[in-house]
């Protein structure tokens, strides 16, 4: 039997790039078939009516025809376009370093289905929760979690034995946390205390609507994202593009809350 040449699917755009005078290729993070890139051509040109729903960080209901290199996209309506996440820049570069995250763990054409609506999740909390940091922290453990490099927080990943209520310390290499007595002289090892670890392991094992009635102070905030990125760095060995444009947004509202701060998004 031969395979159809047209099919359906809903996607994330991850990423858009242009091609030629008018067409532009798409990174896209689609519900049943993995990542995979795909041509929609003239989507440039004025009188495009696709282009308005193949906007990155856009969730879209596609119609594509299997192509000799790329699948072309014939028809395009957005499920949702994350209007709120768009309109401030703090949410805006909160979804585009989600999105890049998600590209950069996963590989083309493998369905990961758990991943994609973890992304649609994230981006709709992004356009309702006023608590932006702690989004971006409940989706990055679980973005370890379901990539298979979930760190261990229930037992020194050293000595095996469960981890006792008092400051214990992170090793990214060894994937999880180690207790004081295995933790190597001179190792520069960070500390995770104890609130950090109990609100991570909530993290691991609750659904989000549990974890935002927590109220968490800044200094454990930080905590936590000096943890996490630790350990998404690990994984990924350099730091992801728009994690530089979160800091500089970070340093114009710190200086300047009242005004946006007039900075670019990272292409």
């Amino acid at each position: 039997m031969r395979p159809q040449r047209i099919y359906r699917t809903e996607a994330i755009v991850l990423r858009v790039r242009r091609m030629g005078e008018a067409d532009s290729v798409l990174t896209l993070f689609s519900a049943d078939r993995g990542k995979f890139d795909a041509i929609a051509k003239g989507v440039r040109k004025p009188t495009s009516r696709k282009s308005g729903h193949l906007e990155p960080l856009t969730h879209t209901s596609l119609l594509l025809a299997h192509g000799a290199t790329l699948d072309v996209i014939t028809q395009a309506e957005s499920i949702h376009t994350f209007l709120p996440m768009r309109e401030e820049l703090r949410r805006l570069g909160a979804g585009m370093y989600a999105a890049e995250l998600i590209d950069r763990f996963t590989v083309e054409r493998e369905e990961t289905f758990a991943l994609f609506r973890l992304l649609v999740e994230t981006l709709l909390r992004l356009s309702e929760s006023d608590t932006i940091e702690l989004v971006l922290r409940y989706f990055e453990l679980r973005l370890l979690q379901e990539a298979g490099f979930r760190p261990q927080l229930q037992q020194c990943v050293s000595c095996a034995e469960p981890l006792q209520p008092v400051v214990n310390y992170f090793s990214v290499g060894g994937g999880g946390a180690v207790c004081p007595r295995c933790r190597p002289a001179g190792s520069g090892l960070p500390p995770i205390s104890l609130n950090a670890l109990k609100v991570l392991r909530l993290m691991m094992r609750n659904p989000y609507a549990d974890v935002a009635r927590l109220r968490l102070d800044a200094d454990l905030m930080a905590e936590m994202e000096s943890l996490l990125r630790l350990a998404v760095h690990r994984q990924l060995e350099r730091e992801p593009r728009s994690l530089q444009f979160l800091r500089e947004l970070r340093r114009s509202y710190s200086t300047n809350p009242a005004n946006p701060p007039a900075v670019s998004p990272v292409s």
